[in-house]
């Protein structure tokens, strides 16, 4: 009898672990259209935005945010490059392109998506790793061009531009400047000028090493609880790279 049990003990325990996820009542989350600003006609929109495909795949088969991924990737490039073009009339095409791609990388769209809570809004399989697949970068980055793919089919251009101006406000800010590219130190310092409650940003030499005749200089920009740093043949150059790479990796987040 005892080695019945213990079977179907054993039975039990393992019939749980492969027990299929369970479906959940997928809905447009308001928290998350009040965050973006916007509020969908069409909730089933930004439902589909927010279905990873591991949702699709294990629990039911309904249409994942792979394809609105793609539109939205495309939507965030056009808009990306056509603020950068207005607000930077004397910026060349290399300028105009490290500017957007700064504005749309990976990282940057993670960060975004973690500030707006992105993650705890997205329909997994639940399983294991769901909290990690949440959190992940390359999640996040797809996430928000999912949901901006999702505004552009909602609300056209009009409501793409709308939701891309709130989300990116910091890094538009600095675009407005008008000298990221050009100046990032100027630009660093018209961000801090918008933002007086972070104070005023702090350079520090971290190192100098090489020859004399060719030397790497590592410089350390602190503003806020933020830092970043540079490098550059020169002191100033590297407080340029600093306040650069600090813009890239911090505006979205500051």
């Amino acid at each position: 009898m005892s080695g019945t049990r213990r079977k179907n003990t054993a039975s039990a325990a393992s019939t749980k672990k492969t027990a299929a996820p369970k479906r959940r009542r997928r809905t447009a989350p308001a928290a998350l259209q009040k965050k973006i600003g916007y509020t969908f006609g069409d909730k089933s929109l930004l439902v589909t935005a927010l279905t990873h495909p591991t949702y699709a795949n294990n629990v039911e088969p309904v249409e994942n945010n792979q394809r609105m991924e793609f539109l939205g990737d495309a939507v965030l490039g056009l808009l990306t490059a056509e603020y950068a073009y207005r607000a930077m009339p004397d910026a060349n095409e290399g300028a105009l392109t490290l500017l957007r791609s700064r504005t749309v990388s990976g990282a940057a769209l993670a960060k975004l998506g973690a500030k707006i809570g992105l993650g705890k809004c997205l329909y997994t399989d639940d399983g294991g790793d769901d909290e990690h697949l949440r959190a992940a970068e390359h999640t996040l980055a797809c996430a928000v061009e999912a949901v901006m793919g999702a505004v552009w089919l909602d609300g056209g251009i009009d409501g793409a531009r709308a939701v891309f101006e709130k989300l990116f406000e910091p890094t538009i800010d600095a675009l407005a400047s008008g000298s990221l590219a050009n100046d990032p130190k100027g630009a660093l310092q018209t961000f801090a000028h918008r933002n007086t409650r972070l104070g005023e940003p702090v350079y520090t030499l971290v190192s100098r090493e090489g020859p004399d005749h060719e030397p790497v200089f590592r410089v350390r920009v602190r503003f806020g609880a933020l830092e970043a740093e540079g490098t550059g043949s020169r002191r100033k150059a590297a407080e340029a790279a600093a306040a650069a790479a600090w813009l890239a990796e911090n505006a979205t987040k500051a």
